[in-house]
């Protein structure tokens, strides 16, 4: 079993070790997104193998690992245009019961669009607004009107703030993801610099601990992961949507802040010992 570290960062090229379970954020700055994150991994062990806990997972029963993030993009985004997934370097050894596993997916979200069996860059993913499975909104005028971060209150549902061009209503603590399924209501919601963000991406389909990673499916099905792992990082990223016409490097849009987990070679052990920064 390798021994894995987390990362977080503005893109997928300026990244900052950050400690899982610890109750600290790591600050995210460029010149589109402003804001903080945050990473709970229930038996996650750190790269000298200490395995820690959390509080989090007593207030937030029945999940196993949780991605928060608080902030603000500077420059307007619709809310179509704003993505959450993951997104890979290279083509993925996919394990057996992949498409039990990709019918989940989509189950839990159906917004969700992937091509996981690309044989270059595979990828997958959602409309941030629709795929959070918690996800606040508030109006602000400045840094004095941000709340703390990582909140002491589990993140929630509340987006009785949110402005939509129309006078469509929903209730916002019962079908928001529903909602927003539709490309043409998220085009209504703009996020801006006075739209503050708060998202928990919490679920319990994956297992960390010392001996590696387990997907599991419902029916009983368990994956092993480590066994189709070939060491490539695993990053989840908020990025732009990519248009057709739009020249880019990659098959998704300009990355706005991502979470990594990657191996720690031996020899790099000593110096896997990054910081959170509040």
């Amino acid at each position: 079993m390798p021994c894995l570290r987390i990362l977080a960062g503005p893109s997928l090229d300026d990244l900052t070790p950050i400690t899982a379970n610890s109750g600290k954020a790591l600050k995210i700055q460029s010149d589109v997104f402003e804001g903080k994150i945050a990473a709970y991994i229930k038996g996650f062990a750190d790269p000298s193998g200490n395995v820690s806990d959390s509080a989090y997972f007593d207030k937030r029963s029945g999940v196993s690992w949780s991605i928060q993030v608080q902030g603000r993009f500077l420059q307007p985004h619709s809310a179509d245009d704003v993505l959450f997934g993951n997104v890979f370097e290279r083509p993925l050894k996919l394990p057996w019961g992949f498409s039990a596993a990709l019918k989940f997916m989509h189950f839990v979200d159906p917004t969700l669009e992937q091509d996981l069996a690309s044989g270059s860059k595979p990828w997958a993913l959602s409309p941030l607004i629709s795929t959070m499975p918690y996800l606040e909104h508030k109006r602000v005028n400045g840094p004095e009107d941000v709340p703390p971060f990582p909140p002491d209150e589990l993140v929630g549902n509340d987006l009785s703030q949110l402005q939509l061009e129309s006078t469509k209503k929903m209730d916002v603590s019962k079908d928001r993801r529903t909602f927003f399924k539709d490309a043409a209501t998220r085009k209504e919601v703009v996020f801006g610099p006075e739209d503050l963000i708060t998202a928990d991406f919490c679920y319990d389909y994956l297992d960390f601990s010392p001996q590696g990673v387990q997907l599991r499916l419902p029916g009983g099905i368990t994956i092993d992961m480590m066994k189709y792992w070939d060491g490539q990082r695993v990053p989840f990223v908020c990025c732009e949507r990519l248009h057709p016409g739009d020249e880019h490097s990659e098959p998704w849009g300009r990355i706005l802040w991502c979470i990594v987990i990657e191996a720690v070679d031996e020899d790099e052990v000593p110096a896997a010992h990054g910081g959170n920064v509040d």
